[in-house]
């Protein structure tokens, strides 16, 4: 007879070894992909297309969180936020952990296959690499969170190559957008963590930027903010668009009455706060298209 408490018990671990019940990471990487679904269909996505994405945004999330737990093993026991991580407090063995990874990502590997569109299938090796490596970073790159946005937001060229069968250069300016946002949000995580970071010899952009680090974040937002207010610029796009940056241009504003004291619990607050950064903007493209194909 099957003990279901048992059952239950271990999936509650896995859960949390995948972070599903802390979603902020998911909608940190839904946003980007839903901005590139929307831009790259002119408004009118296919909608197999963005569930398919949608879906594949989780798992690979997921599997992202468990090998970088995987590979933060020892760091994380020193470390106050992350040392009751189930792999780190032995409650799930390392063998658990990369079965677990292997089997989201050949599960995300599926539904490429199944939407069948050739270059997305291709795109998705580099993207599995990039998730793969990142953890890795922390070790000898000074700034891994820009290696973390190009990990976060592979899922632009993809859309792009889902809708269009190619990958067009504003594709990638908006990852570059995307890069600057991840450094910028990223590095207000980092700010948590910085003295825990400091004594065990992890390189992040916190310890980077150093006494400029509120500085750098707000420049990053405002890289991040330009380079998407160009790609409008060049896409023709109207009023909404714009007002979706000017709004989160404001929420940004607030992040930094967060951060410039440097308190850990509010740029925790101000990290957590950037899916509205991401959630206003594509706001602000969805209503653009609207309007503008419900005049033509």
């Amino acid at each position: 007879m099957m003990d279901w408490l048992a059952i239950k018990e271990r999936a509650d671990l896995y859960e949390k070894l995948m972070r599903l019940d802390k979603p902020i990471g998911i909608l940190l990487l839904v946003w980007p992909t839903l901005w590139a679904l929307w831009l790259s269909a002119d408004g009118r996505p296919e909608w197999p297309v963005v569930w398919v994405f949608l879906l594949g945004t989780v798992l690979m999330r997921s599997a992202g969180c468990v090998i970088n737990d995987y590979a933060d093993r020892e760091f994380d026991r020193h470390v106050e936020r992350t040392r009751e991580r189930p792999l780190t407090a032995g409650r799930v063995s390392e063998r658990e952990t990369l079965i677990l990874f292997a089997v989201l990502c050949l599960m995300a590997f599926a539904l490429v296959w199944a939407l069948g569109r050739p270059l997305v299938i291709w795109l998705s090796l580099p993207a599995l690499f990039l998730a793969i490596s990142y953890p890795f970073t922390k070790r000898f790159f000074a700034l891994p969170q820009a290696y973390l946005g190009v990990a976060f937001g592979f899922g632009i060229p993809m859309a792009y190559a889902a809708q269009l069968g190619t990958v067009p250069a504003e594709a990638w300016w908006l990852l570059l957008a995307n890069v600057f946002w991840s450094l910028a949000y990223d590095t207000e995580y980092a700010m948590v963590d910085r003295d825990d970071d400091l004594k065990i010899g992890i390189k992040t952009s916190a310890i980077t930027f150093g006494r400029f680090d509120v500085v750098a974040v707000m420049l990053c937002y405002a890289a991040m903010l330009a380079i998407i207010a160009g790609l409008g610029w060049t896409l023709l796009r109207g009023w909404p668009f714009y007002a979706g940056l000017v709004v989160a241009a404001g929420i940004i504003g607030v992040h930094y009455t967060w951060i410039r004291k440097r308190e850990r619990m509010a740029c925790f607050k101000a990290f957590l706060h950037n899916n509205w950064v991401g959630g206003v903007i594509f706001a602000g493209i969805v209503i653009d298209y609207l309007i503008g194909n419900w005049r033509n």
